[in-house]
């Protein structure tokens, strides 16, 4: 265990950091390979996609949106902001193991709610251009399958292909789980609101709103349910490091 310092910057965290921001640099400067090799090759797809490889729960966390610096710079400023203060409790192979585990969690809950969902999507989605009630475009779909249909079979092998998330969202969610556990009563404060909350409240209210969002299908772009992900597999991890007394430090092995 080490001593904690607000001060310190931790290697895990220093190094997440570090290796984040320069792949991104990367997707940045070359947009055309982070699209078609990174993003391709190592965003986390859908199971049910020939583009899938199990080695993507991993990859994908370390892969941010090219087009804009604002997804790697809040995930970033939040793993320095709580991470480092984690780590300094932790230790640094507790912290990574953490902060690992949240990012698989996310990503296997992603899969889940992908696999609950896709048909749904899609048979909706060709519903709506064709100006079809979804019962009547399901009755069509499922005509087609059994037919054999290649071109509803080649729509949706795309959408499958298509369904892909980046970005270390998930273990970020339960690196403020985290925060929250070991440091609940921390006033914290959002921005342009200068009324302090406690850090156990704030959480909480994210997981609220990730959920709103997630069961709403608002801002569908953001992966709410992976959010979520990392804070169930976190919330796991938390509850059983609590009762063996590591909450705040300690023997681990």
């Amino acid at each position: 265990m080490n001593s904690y310092s607000s001060g310190n910057w931790p290697p895990v965290t220093k190094n997440l950091i570090i290796i984040n921001v320069l792949i991104w640099v990367i997707e940045f400067l070359f947009r055309s390979f982070a699209e078609t090799g990174l993003v391709a090759k190592c965003g986390l797809h859908f199971i049910g996609s020939d583009m899938f490889n199990p080695v993507q729960l991993f990859t994908y966390m370390f892969l941010h949106d090219p087009t804009s610096p604002v997804h790697v710079f809040f995930n970033m400023f939040s793993l320095w902001m709580f991470g480092r203060m984690l780590e300094n409790i932790w230790g640094s192979k507790r912290f990574l193991l953490f902060y690992m585990i949240c990012g698989v969690g996310a990503a296997l809950v992603q899969e889940a709610v992908w696999a609950l969902s896709w048909q749904h999507d899609y048979i909706s989605g060709i519903a709506r251009a064709n100006g079809l009630t979804f019962d009547h475009m399901k009755s069509i779909v499922e005509q087609a399958q059994a037919a054999g249909d290649g071109r509803f079979l080649r729509a949706m092998a795309e959408m499958k292909n298509a369904m892909v998330t980046i970005g270390a969202s998930g273990a970020i969610f339960g690196i403020l789980l985290g925060f929250a556990f070991v440091f609940p009563n921390i006033p914290m404060y959002l921005f342009f609101i200068p009324i302090p909350i406690k850090a156990k409240y704030m959480v909480a209210g994210y997981a609220v709103l990730e959920l709103f969002f997630g069961v709403g299908g608002r801002m569908d772009s953001v992966a709410h349910f992976a959010h979520l992900g990392g804070m169930i597999f976190g919330l796991i991890i938390l509850l059983y490091w609590k009762k063996k007394g590591l909450l705040r430090g300690g023997g681990f092995y």
